[in-house]
């Protein structure tokens, strides 16, 4: 019989359909009858299916961890470097002559020649706190918390443009399908928080170069992706009932589709349906527990003016502020994305608006953790995908002048709190700031120490998939001794 035969034409398909449906729905009538004769707890597998376990009960690391959770403010589009935490005197008495062949050494770029000129930042740098870590001008709030934070100014990366940097720099690998470092820190630790996912994505800015393979779950159940919190609204779609729905109806609903997923669980052991039950049960608790979460207006008006944060008004100020208020309720892996650092043209307008939306609420989020205890055992960092520049960017056709192209080779992050060495500054950059010379930190480094700050080896959180096992940290990866408490 083929799709020319009269069976699958005019009155007769309906016929069709009938006898498809006896026979196959419910795996055939005569196995649901089998079913019901032997009592619908054994029709699925001998047993009654067993409660699914929760994917997200909170796990044990393989040693006593410095940190027991993560705020990872990503500053997407990669900042200037050179603008904000490494002062070059060489580039102003350079200032406007070509970079030397010999430092360059056949690095490609994406907007320039390798012999563009050098160009001098702008801004003024000077010492703060005890520790005489040198900080721009442009970063006045960060001076005031200097001596709480591990400057690391010889980071590298082996990315060049946005999308494979940022993806290297949230999973580990340049190619799409890995997990991202949150899904791997709540599959390794599981979750303290109740009524909140235990990975949380906030968003200030536009979209996303990599989109949501920085904060998926790859390869890995998908219980353990970032859940993104909307600007304005319900922080997660259909979160509100609809009219009509009462609270005991939905329960009752709730309760049926449970049995049966658990049943289904029971059959095929399938790890996405313990997501899709989890995912329901969230769902169900966040309803009370989100809009109280999003409510700061109980917040002290010192603390939403230290933040600079306004009730009801998106910015990264409100993010900085929901961050510190969702690891109170015990959520494992906070992302803050704030993606407008490509600063191509004109880099000294760029950074003063994007310090302007950014330094005040970096810092008061380090105030606000450690007076209130929490930053002892809270990771914070902070930095984008790589660096920029020290020589020009000027493209008359693209309107562009007085900026930074991308540079991988060195680039500039700071972490605190969660068992990171205060108040000191690692790695250097050669007078230029073209190349890292003193104590290199490749990203796969800085995962495995992120890490090992939370109770892991790297080389042994893994995951087997396609007959091998995975890691964040792929077969590369040392952890930075000289940033640990």
């Amino acid at each position: 019989m083929n799709c020319q035969s009269r069976f699958c034409r005019g009155q007769d398909a309906n016929l069709i359909a009938r006898r498809w449906f006896l026979q196959q729905c419910g795996v055939g009538l005569g196995s649901m009858a089998l079913a019901s004769l032997l009592g619908a707890d054994k029709a699925f597998g001998g047993t009654k299916a067993p409660t699914a376990p929760h994917p997200l009960a909170p796990k044990q690391p393989h040693f006593k961890p410095k940190a027991t959770r993560v705020i990872y403010l990503f500053m997407g589009g990669a900042p200037s470097q050179l603008d904000l935490f490494d002062d070059k005197p060489m580039l102003a008495k350079y200032n406007g002559q070509p970079v030397p062949k010999e430092v360059v050494m056949g690095q490609k770029y994406a907007f320039i020649k390798p012999d563009a000129a050098l160009f001098a930042s702008e801004f003024k740098f000077a010492k703060h706190g005890q520790s005489g870590a040198e900080l721009s001008e442009a970063l006045p709030h960060l001076a005031e918390v200097v001596d709480d934070i591990a400057i690391v100014k010889s980071m590298t990366t082996d990315a060049f443009n946005h999308a494979p940097g940022q993806v290297l720099m949230q999973t580990g690998a340049t190619q799409f399908g890995r997990p991202s470092m949150g899904a791997w820190v709540v599959y390794g630790l599981g979750s303290a928080a109740q009524n909140l996912p235990g990975f949380v994505v906030l968003n200030s800015a536009g979209g996303l170069s990599g989109g949501t393979a920085l904060y998926g779950s790859g390869f890995l159940p998908t219980v353990y992706q970032g859940v993104p919190f909307r600007k304005s609204g319900d922080p997660v779609l259909f979160l509100s009932n609809p009219a009509g729905v009462t609270e005991k109806m939905q329960r009752r609903t709730l309760d049926l589709i449970k049995d049966l997923n658990e049943q289904h669980l029971g059959a095929l052991g399938d790890p996405e349906i313990a997501t899709r039950i989890n995912s329901f049960e969230m769902a169900y608790r966040m309803q009370s527990s989100a809009p109280e979460l999003m409510d700061v207006s109980k917040e002290t008006l010192e603390t939403l003016k230290m933040y600079g944060a306004e009730p009801g008004k998106p910015s990264f100020a409100l993010n900085c502020l929901l961050a510190r208020r969702l690891i109170e309720r015990g959520v494992r892996f906070v992302q803050l994305f704030h993606e407008g650092w490509d600063h191509h043209s004109e880099v000294v307008k760029g950074v003063k608006d994007q310090t302007g939306k950014t330094d005040q609420a970096s810092a008061a989020l380090l105030k606000d953790l450690k007076q209130r205890g929490l930053l002892d055992d809270t990771l914070v960092l902070w930095g984008g995908e790589f660096g920029r520049t020290p020589m020009v960017e000027a493209n008359a056709d693209f309107g562009r002048k007085l900026g930074r192209d991308h540079h991988p080779q060195a680039f500039t992050m700071w972490l605190a709190g969660g068992g990171i060495k205060p108040g000191i500054t690692i790695g250097e950059t050669d007078e230029l700031g073209f190349h890292v010379v003193k104590d290199k930190v490749h990203i796969h480094d800085l995962h495995a120490t992120i890490l090992h700050l939370l109770g892991f080896d790297h080389t042994k959180l893994t995951f087997r998939f396609q007959g091998r096992d995975f890691r964040l940290t792929d077969v590369e990866g040392e952890v930075v001794e000289k940033l640990l408490a």
